[in-house]
């Protein structure tokens, strides 16, 4: 898809970019993402691995099951037990992690050879 078709509004579910941009556009996003690329992680696991508040985990996993990219499983025992994972679709950005990661390692390498 052009450039130009891309940055005009309304391009949710057309353009790759706009698609990728909005469904990742939570500040925590990829990192819970990354931590439910691992396996499947119980609430205060998730929230202990990536230090974020209560309120906005939730807010955060809920937006993403809601787009399809992770799933929540609920188990009817007392006190109840809620697992999240990576649906298929979200497993499936699991290679685009993998190059944040790589490319997030070089531009720290950049960084400290701009400060020497």
């Amino acid at each position: 898809m052009k450039k130009e078709t891309c940055e005009k509004a309304n391009q949710f579910g057309m353009c790759p970019y706009v698609t990728a941009q909005q469904l990742l556009s939570g500040k925590w996003a990829i990192l819970i993402l990354h931590t439910l690329a691992d396996g499947t992680k119980r609430f205060n696991q998730i929230q202990r691995e990536i230090d974020i508040t209560q309120a906005t985990l939730s807010n955060q996993l809920k937006a993403l099951e809601s787009e399809g990219l992770v799933s929540r499983t609920v188990y009817p025992e007392v006190p109840p037990r809620v697992e999240y994972s990576l649906t298929d679709i979200g497993a499936r950005f699991k290679p685009v992690l993998d190059s944040i990661e790589v490319w997030g390692r070089e531009y720290i390498e950049f960084l400290k050879e701009k400060n020497k």
